[in-house]
């Protein structure tokens, strides 16, 4: 089991780890609500935990476009 960290508007790989021994306390994800957590966190077919977060990029780009943030894959 790994936990995939993927950009939630261009969908790039920004990082990913493959401990299976990490829990997520560890990596913080028991402080979401459960609204944040069903938007943020999911799992693929092989069991592996997705997080969606923006990347420096995408989040620069929205920065300088706020308007980015009304549509709902801006970057794609």
């Amino acid at each position: 089991m790994s936990y995939r960290y993927v950009c939630r508007c261009c969908g790039m790989k920004i990082g990913e780890i493959e401990q299976q021994h990490v829990s997520e306390t560890q990596l913080g994800l028991d402080s979401l609500t459960p609204e944040e957590r069903q938007h943020i966190i999911a799992k693929d077919a092989s069991g592996d935990t997705i997080i969606r977060l923006t990347c420096n990029y995408c989040r620069d780009a929205m920065e300088q476009n706020p308007e980015l943030s009304l549509i709902d894959n801006p970057l794609q």
